[in-house]
């Protein structure tokens, strides 16, 4: 029967997200896409007035968490396969199932977290953001 080893199903998974996140990064480093040009928000821009093509830090501090998220979420997608995938070629081997639930559940706790984490910086900034503009 075939057996997969745990270093032939990494490396693909890593090619996999590494390309994924350099991508992603690419793109939006060299200008071909932005969410101002894909939106219609640069054309709403320029009409009032407003350059969207110069990036602002908060542009770029968006970019960069928006970029780590991308990045956590691949990290977690491949988790959950290679678990599952180990789950399912346990073989009736019970120590091997032990061990995929075990990196599920801390899979799942590691998202929890993060979305947690982003929850609660998201409403302290839009807090901070509202009154010192107001």
């Amino acid at each position: 029967m075939f057996k997969l080893s745990r270093q032939k199903l990494i490396a693909p998974l890593a090619i996999l997200a590494g390309f994924l996140f350099t991508s992603k990064f690419v793109l939006a480093a060299s200008g071909t896409w932005s969410f101002a040009s894909s939106s219609g928000l640069e054309s709403t821009a320029k009409a009032i007035g407003y350059s969207a093509s110069t990036p602002t830090p908060e542009a770029i501090i968006g970019n960069a968490i928006t970029l780590l998220l991308s990045f956590l979420g691949v990290a977690f997608l491949g988790l959950m396969i290679y678990a599952g995938i180990m789950w399912m070629m346990a073989d009736g081997n019970e120590q091997t199932v032990d061990k995929a639930k075990k990196i599920i559940e801390e899979s799942v706790i590691g998202l929890i977290i993060v979305i947690a984490a982003y929850a609660v910086s998201f409403f302290v900034i839009s807090y901070f953001a509202k009154n010192t503009l107001s």
